[in-house]
């Protein structure tokens, strides 16, 4: 770990400085830098840096506006970094200004690159600290929210043009606003008995038979962890395996099925699972999730393009790589690392995928194919195009009642044609929101 601080161990405040100078500096996600820039900070520490940078990405348009007056012009990306975690703790958090800004000013000063930059940050971030005070930003701890008055912030143009087109400006603002209030935590019981793990943990059932939390603390101290009676999903990526509805005894295959929870769900339902993925890495916590829960799949590290079962199928799950655009809420690092370049190449790899997954299926075989992506592209257009061209897939009508989604709260601005659902963030908002979700299923017909 590159230490900013002379080769001392970071103050959370400074490894959270990093970690959004590497999204903003470096375009790279948080998950792929975390782990080596928090690795030497104690579990307390490593969780206060990651929540203060992912809320620094979260509000950063705000604390720019903040910071604009007081610069003449933007500094580097490790000092802008430093500024904005630091308005962003004064102002969300209700830190003392005095402290955050003798911290932002020593981590600059310790670190040869940014040393030049010590003086500036001072005088910026005490004009800053007054300029938070004046507006009288009403701090609600951890997970609340200030810079009043200010806007909500928009998402990056690249993004915010595609979902305009696609759903209209009051939706794109509506989903804007639901990426600024952050994600609860949701949980998928392993008996499928909602109501009775609500009661156990204070939570509420929701959108298809998850249990919200709004308050969970360490995710690992709550009832039921150890012994694997639920497992931590958004309530959207639960919904593709219930469209599924796979029965005991069905030879099914999950798909790019790391860190598992679809998997889960399969399992669970008494189904013979095969859960494929290309990364090791990942599926290392997806046999962890197995073991913990005690359910039993077939782990296979493969290419979901080359792999084939030895017989075919009764069901395929394909979560498809995508834009992951539909979990900005949990993300806020996904539209700063990333651009629209991808998308492109990410729809041709999943028409490639869908084709393949239909091999695989026997006849009146179900094949669910779901992105985590607000684009049409990754979803509608993906499905129609599909149809156009096999004749031996069609729309399985009966896939949501089958599921039993009607009647488990799904609305009907859910549904997107006869068996499928598009699911947006500002969906639920009065409950948490959740996060956005295409899936359809569809049935081998020869």
């Amino acid at each position: 770990m590159q230490d900013l601080d002379g080769g001392r161990k970071m103050a959370p405040r400074a490894a959270a400085a990093a970690l959004v100078a590497e999204v903003t500096g470096a375009g790279r996600l948080l998950a792929e830098v975390e782990g080596a820039l928090l690795a030497a900070l104690e579990p307390a520490a490593r969780a206060r840096a990651l929540r203060l940078a992912t809320e620094t990405l979260r509000q950063m348009p705000r604390a720019d506006r903040v910071l604009k007056p007081f610069l003449r012009k933007a500094p580097p990306a490790p000092v802008a970094a430093v500024l904005r975690v630091a308005v962003v703790e004064m102002a969300v958090f209700g830190a003392a200004g005095h402290g955050v800004v003798g911290e932002a000013v020593t981590t600059l000063r310790n670190d040869p690159k940014t040393e030049g930059f010590a003086s500036l940050a001072n005088a910026v971030l005490r004009k800053a600290a007054a300029a938070v005070e004046g507006q009288k930003v009403e701090s609600q701890g951890a997970d609340g929210r200030g810079f009043d008055g200010q806007p909500v912030p928009e998402l990056p143009g690249w993004l915010r043009g595609r979902l305009m087109s696609a759903w209209g400006k009051k939706a794109v603002q509506a989903m804007e606003a639901a990426h600024l209030a952050g994600a609860p935590l949701d949980l998928t019981p392993r008996d499928g008995d909602a109501q009775a793990l609500a009661a156990r943990l204070g939570g509420t059932v929701i959108a298809g038979g998850s249990v919200r939390l709004a308050a969970a603390g360490q995710v690992s101290a709550l009832p039921g962890y150890d012994t694997g009676a639920w497992w931590v999903q958004d309530a959207a990526a639960a919904l593709p395996a219930r469209l599924l509805g796979a029965r005991p005894g069905e030879r099914v295959a999950d798909l790019c099925a790391a860190p598992g929870g679809k998997t889960l769900q399969l399992a669970a339902a008494g189904a013979e699972v095969t859960a494929v993925d290309l990364s090791a890495a990942r599926l290392v916590r997806l046999r962890e999730n197995l073991a913990r829960t005690g359910l039993s799949a077939t782990v296979v590290e493969a290419d979901a393009l080359d792999w084939r079962p030895g017989a075919p199928l009764d069901a395929v799950l394909l979560d498809a790589p995508c834009s992951a655009t539909g979990t900005i809420r949990r993300h806020p690092d996904l539209p700063h690392a990333k651009g629209g370049e991808g998308i492109r190449p990410l729809a041709a790899l999943q028409a490639e995928m869908l084709d393949h997954a239909a091999t695989l299926l026997a006849p009146g075989g179900r094949l669910v194919f779901c992105t985590c992506s607000l684009l049409p592209e990754e979803g509608e257009a993906q499905l129609a195009a599909l149809l156009d061209r096999r004749t031996d897939l069609a729309e399985d009508p009966e896939a949501l009642d089958r599921a039993g989604l009607g009647q488990a709260g799904v609305a009907a601005q859910w549904r997107s044609g006869a068996a499928a659902l598009r699911i947006r963030p500002d969906f639920l908002a009065g409950e948490g929101g959740i996060d956005g979700f295409y899936m359809a299923c569809l049935r081998k017909t020869a």
